[in-house]
C-alpha cells in the first residue's frame, strides 16, 4: 500500500533510538531518548488550508525535526508511520 498525503500533510518515519552511547554503554529501552528526527517519505500538494495558501517546502528524502506531539500514527504492513501537518515540522536537518 502506498500513502499519498493530502493538502499540507506529510508522511514521515521516525529514526530509531540509539541503543548504545558513544562510549559503548548499552541502554535499556526505558533509558533511550526518543528521537525527534524523521525522514520525509511523502508530501501533499499544498494548496489552500483554512483559507491560507500553503506551499510545501519539504520533499521526500529530507530529514526533519518534528514536534513531540500532534502527529497521527498509523501502522501498515508492520511498519509505523506518522502523518503530520507541514507546520509541525520545526527544521530541516542538513549535513
Amino acid at each position: 500500500m502506498k500513502l499519498k498525503p493530502l493538502f499540507d500533510q506529510v508522511v514521515i518515519k521516525m529514526e530509531e533510538a540509539e541503543e548504545t552511547t558513544k562510549s559503548g554503554i548499552i541502554l535499556t529501552a526505558s533509558a533511550q531518548e526518543k528521537p525527534q528526527v524523521a525522514e520525509v517519505l511523502a508530501v501533499g500538494p499544498g494548496g489552500y488550508v483554512d483559507g491560507n495558501k500553503v506551499e510545501m517546502v519539504v520533499q521526500p528524502g529530507d530529514r526533519v525535526v518534528m514536534k513531540k506531539y500532534g502527529t497521527t500514527e498509523i501502522k501498515i504492513d508492520g511498519e509505523v508511520f506518522l502523518i503530520a501537518r507541514q507546520s509541525d515540522i520545526l527544521a530541516k536537518v542538513e549535513e
